[in-house]
C-alpha cells in the first residue's frame, strides 16, 4: 500500500518546481560551488565542522573557544575558490590529506592560542621523560 501512496505523492513534489524555460535560454551548465568545497574541502580543515540544516542557506557561523556565536557569513553567493580564501584570511588550518596531523602550534587555530590558563601551565611546566615528578599522587 505505502508503494501506491509515494507513487501518488512523489510526482506532485518533483514538479512543484515550474521551470522558467524564457530565462534558461542559453543554458550550457550549473554549478554548485558550496556543495564542492563541503564535500572535499571541509575535511582538510582544522576546527571547521559541517552542520547539515535542510532548507537553510549555507553559513559560516564563527564561535568562540566558548561555543558563543560571533558572526554569520552567508556562503551562497560565493565560489569555491572564495569560502577558501575566506577562512585562510580568518587564520584556520588547512591540511593536505585529511587524514593528517595538525600541527602543534596551530592547535587552537584560528584562534592564536588556548584561552584556558591552564594549558599554558601545563605545556610551560611538561617534564622530561625520566626525571622525577615534584606532584606525588596520595
Amino acid at each position: 500500500m505505502w508503494q501506491f501512496l509515494w507513487a501518488a505523492i512523489l510526482p506532485s513534489f518533483i514538479f512543484a518546481y515550474e521551470v522558467d524555460w524564457e530565462k534558461l535560454q542559453g543554458l550550457a551548465r550549473a554549478k554548485v560551488e558550496v556543495k564542492a568545497f563541503v564535500t572535499q574541502d571541509i575535511p582538510l580543515y582544522h576546527n571547521l565542522v559541517m552542520k547539515h540544516i535542510p532548507g537553510a542557506d549555507p553559513e559560516l557561523v564563527l564561535l568562540n573557544h566558548y561555543y558563543e556565536e560571533l558572526d554569520r557569513i552567508p556562503l551562497s553567493h560565493m565560489t569555491r575558490t572564495d569560502i577558501n580564501s575566506l577562512l585562510a584570511d580568518l587564520g584556520f588550518y588547512k591540511k593536505a590529506q585529511a587524514e593528517d596531523e595538525v600541527p602543534e602550534e596551530f592547535r587552537f587555530s584560528p584562534a592564536k592560542d588556548s584561552p584556558f590558563k591552564e594549558h599554558h601551565i601545563r605545556r610551560e611546566n611538561r617534564e622530561e621523560p625520566g626525571k622525577e615528578s615534584a606532584h606525588r599522587d596520595l
